[in-house]
């Protein structure tokens, strides 16, 4: 069996720090390039070496996020930041785009690669797929039921590791895949731009003017809290559970992950 690992997310400096201190295993943070929050703070090329070191002085893996899908523009400056991310001491890297998956292994050999959830894995021959690419991990579905994710640990078994998010915002649409922020306000919910829609309050007219429903949060799905069933992910095989929140506050990440520690070592 794998190891249980508790991955937290670090925004900024002073979060890792918070992550480290009240019990992450591992924690994920993005550069200044390809990651899915490009509004947190994030690393520089010359703070990301430290973060690094600071986190492996205490145990703690690092993963980095590459997992925006790059355009045609963008594919050529990606080996020297791949090449970055490596000799900066990066443990895994979480990529999303088929082509950063393949230069990840040309260009950072050293780092392990594992799928973004925004690939949608839903099924053991997927996973199997990615395993036999190269991929040492997968990030579940969001969509996934216990019973599915048991299925498909059954068919895989150990080789590849299965992570998933257990706490955090959680994205109405499939897999992350929402087109809502680029169509009203130009920032894509893909390039890691997101200005959360979702989020606001709506009102349900007809095309005669008539409002069923004024000022609900129409399209905002409830904050994953997975918890009181920590024990049903690991027994369906979950071996990494997730926090989402890199764009949270420092007062959040460490309440948060204090709390899944507690009860992830139960």
């Amino acid at each position: 069996m794998n190891q249980l690992e508790l991955l937290a997310p670090a925004g900024d400096m002073e979060k890792l720090q918070m992550a480290v201190a009240y019990g992450a295993d591992a924690v994920y943070l993005a550069g200044t390039s390809f990651g899915m929050r490009s509004f947190a703070g994030n690393f520089t090329p010359e703070e990301l070496p430290k973060a690094v070191a600071l986190a492996h002085e205490h145990g703690v893996r690092v993963h980095a996020t590459v997992n925006t899908m790059p355009r045609n523009e963008e594919v050529a400056q990606l080996p020297a930041y791949l090449e970055q991310l490596q000799d900066a001491g990066v443990d895994a890297l979480i990529l999303a785009d088929l082509g950063a998956f393949t230069l990840a292994g040309k260009y950072a050999p050293r780092c392990e690669r594992h799928i973004s959830t925004q690939q949608s894995i839903a099924n053991y021959v997927c996973a199997q797929s990615w395993f036999d690419l190269g991929a040492k991990r997968v990030v579940l579905a969001r969509e996934m039921t216990f019973d599915q994710i048991e299925a498909m640990s059954a068919a895989v078994g150990d080789e590849i590791e299965l992570e998933s998010f257990i706490h955090g915002a959680a994205c109405m649409s499939y897999s992350g895949r929402c087109m809502l922020s680029s169509f009203l306000t130009g920032r894509s919910a893909n390039r890691g731009a997101c200005s959360q829609p979702c989020r606001l309050t709506y009102d349900l007219t007809d095309g005669r003017g008539r409002t069923y429903i004024a000022g609900k949060h129409l399209l905002s799905v409830r904050d994953l809290n997975l918890s009181a069933h920590i024990g049903e992910l690991l027994d369906a095989g979950v071996t990494s559970f997730k926090i989402e929140g890199r764009l949270k506050d420092v007062g959040y990440i460490k309440n948060i992950v204090a709390y899944y520690r507690r009860e992830v070592d139960a």
